[in-house]
């Protein structure tokens, strides 16, 4: 039975959640969960602090969205949501 994502404080939209093959072989679903519920609450994870900026910039003005995390097994991975907010995506930085 999959476990549901506890969102803290959902900030925006973001519609259908994929994620790319490569992130799902090598990921394990508490890091996913733990990110997108991160991600949906506005906690970028592991952004410069420019990076922080540029998404508080983009909630208000409707432009894509970038967190960066990191595994429990120290894998990094990005959670983006589009400008659209039609749809966020779980990946690895080699599969964009």
């Amino acid at each position: 039975m999959c476990k549901p994502i506890v969102i803290r404080r959902q900030r925006f939209r973001f519609g259908s959640i994929y994620i790319t093959c490569n992130a799902q072989e090598r990921l394990n679903g508490d890091d996913i969960r733990n990110a997108l519920s991160r991600h949906l609450s506005g906690d970028w994870g592991d952004v410069c602090d420019e990076d922080r900026q540029e998404n508080e910039l983009s909630l208000r003005e409707g432009f894509r969205l970038l967190s960066v995390y990191h595994a429990s097994d120290g894998t990094k991975f990005w959670v983006i949501t589009e400008a659209d907010r039609s749809s966020t995506t779980v990946l690895l930085p080699e599969d964009y």
